[in-house]
């Protein structure tokens, strides 16, 4: 893909920096989607948006590949963007840059923007020390805070988070409309890990509280980083076991089991 990868190298001799304003990104209005997922020049942005604190977050490089630092700054949700800048959703650029070929695995492009977001989120809810309350440091070395009173260390926290496609011997797939969701969409279970649970203890559990039916034959799928706002996406797959679909009302308000051919039809 010769388009994308000019571009990448673009961005990486322009700094290569992302701005972030709650879940968006912020680019400039004439920059194009697949554009912006390589980030804008640190220079480019400073020069409109002031004295941004910009935080280089170190990447995690693909083997025998030098790691690099990728720098990103927070905008306040309030903000008003100066006219030719937009906002450009961090979900939707996580679905683009896995479009172009870029993987979204932490050395793919997805997961360079991904890891700046979520440790520059972490960042700004970790000012203080959650034991003392002392103004915390970075850990020289690593990606931590210190606390310079008590010493507490702190690391991103990372929520992990379940997702399962549970399927019927006759091939079809379960899907739930979640009462957040817009008319009309639906998608798979999925839930947090609880206190002393394992993987497929939530899957399983999830399952039986949202939509009322027993699963077996849990297995792991793939996983995304998902900082929205700290989680790591676990997929798995799981057979449908027995019981009727009964949504739970509360998270859930319908669930169907659905045929390859319906989902690919809209």
């Amino acid at each position: 893909m010769p388009a994308v990868k000019t571009v990448k190298k673009a961005a990486a001799q322009s700094g290569g920096a992302y701005l972030f304003q709650g879940n968006y990104l912020v680019v400039p209005s004439s920059m194009k989607d697949e554009e912006a997922v390589y980030g804008v020049g640190r220079e480019r942005l400073r020069n409109v948006f002031g004295d941004l604190n910009f935080y280089d977050t170190p990447a995690i490089a693909p083997p025998g590949e030098p790691p690099e630092a990728v720098p990103g700054a927070l905008l306040p949700p309030d903000a008003e963007l100066p006219p030719g800048w937009r906002t450009f959703s961090v979900r939707q650029a996580v679905v683009l840059a896995g479009t172009t070929g870029a993987a979204p695995g932490s050395s793919g492009i997805a997961g360079r923007f991904l890891r700046a977001y979520h440790v520059l989120q972490w960042r700004k809810d970790s000012l203080c020390c959650g034991s003392c309350g002392e103004r915390n440091g970075d850990l020289p070395g690593e990606l931590a805070r210190l606390c310079p009173r008590c010493g507490r260390i702190e690391y991103p926290r990372i929520s992990p988070a379940v997702i399962t496609l549970v399927v019927r011997d006759d091939g079809r797939a379960l899907l739930a409309h979640n009462v957040k969701f817009s008319g009309g969409v639906y998608s798979l279970i999925a839930g947090f890990t609880e206190a002393g649970e394992n993987l497929e203890s939530t899957v399983l559990r999830e399952i039986k509280e949202e939509v009322g039916i027993e699963a077996d034959t849990v297995r792991y799928v793939t996983s995304q980083s998902w900082p929205f706002p700290n989680s790591l996406m676990v997929g798995f797959s799981a057979r449908y076991a027995g019981g009727e679909l009964k949504p739970d009302g509360r998270e859930i308000s319908d669930a169907r089991w659905f045929s390859r051919e319906q989902v690919a039809g809209g």
